[in-house]
This record gives structure tokens, C-alpha cells and sequence, in this order.
């Protein structure tokens, strides 16, 4: 039983790496953009905050997640 709540939190953190790819996208498009376009700079920015602070708020999440199966099951 200790293995499958081992595997159920590990499955729980991997949302980090999803977190993860999807900010390196996103700041690598949002470069793209200010290159192409400097005077739309402001916009840009605050759009990718905005989405990274999301994309993060995802992986806090499964890390929480993971932590309550640890604690809770384990």
C-alpha cells in the first residue's frame, strides 16, 4: 500500500514539469513578440506574467497535492 502512495504522489508532482515546459514556451514566445514588436512590450509582459503565475499556481498545486497523499495516506 505505501508504494501505490508513493506513485500516486509522484504522479501528483509531475504536474511541475508541465509547469515547467509551459513557462519555457510561453517566455520564449514572449520574446519573440517584444522582437518583433517592441512597442507592444507592456502588453506582452503582463500577459506572460499573468500565464506564468497560472501555469505555476499548477504545479503548487500538485506539489500540495502530493504532500496531503504523503501525509494523509502515509
Amino acid at each position: 500500500m505505501t508504494s501505490l502512495i508513493a506513485i500516486g504522489a509522484a504522479i501528483a508532482v509531475f504536474t511541475g514539469i508541465g509547469a515547467g515546459i509551459g513557462i519555457g514556451l510561453a517566455t520564449g514566445k514572449a520574446a519573440e513578440s517584444i522582437a518583433r514588436q517592441p512597442e507592444a512590450e507592456g502588453k506582452i509582459r503582463s500577459t506572460l506574467l499573468l500565464g506564468c503565475a497560472l501555469a505555476e499556481a499548477t504545479a503548487i498545486y500538485g506539489f500540495v497535492i502530493g504532500l496531503l497523499i504523503i501525509i494523509l495516506l502515509g
